[in-house]
């Protein structure tokens, strides 16, 4: 597309048969300012298991672990 103007007309249309539902993901954008700082102790194997998979997820396992946190406190059980 050579202009914003394109661009706007071609979102404005069905945009269906551009999407693949099945390789959607879940995106979450933090507004908030992290004022507030926690200090934990964990148990080496258990460390080292949470910096294994946030690093096969992409993320910092301190972005790991305050996912998880804020998962716990807004699902269902």
């Amino acid at each position: 597309m050579k202009s914003d103007e394109e661009a706007e007309d071609f979102l404005e249309q069905d945009l269906t048969d551009y999407l693949d539902l099945d390789t959607f993901t879940q995106v979450s954008f933090e507004f908030l300012p992290k004022t507030k700082q926690v200090n934990l102790r964990f148990p080496a194997p258990l460390l080292a298991a949470v910096r294994q998979k946030a690093k096969q997820e992409g993320i910092s396992y301190q972005k790991y672990i305050r996912r998880a946190v804020e998962k716990s406190l807004t699902s269902d059980g």
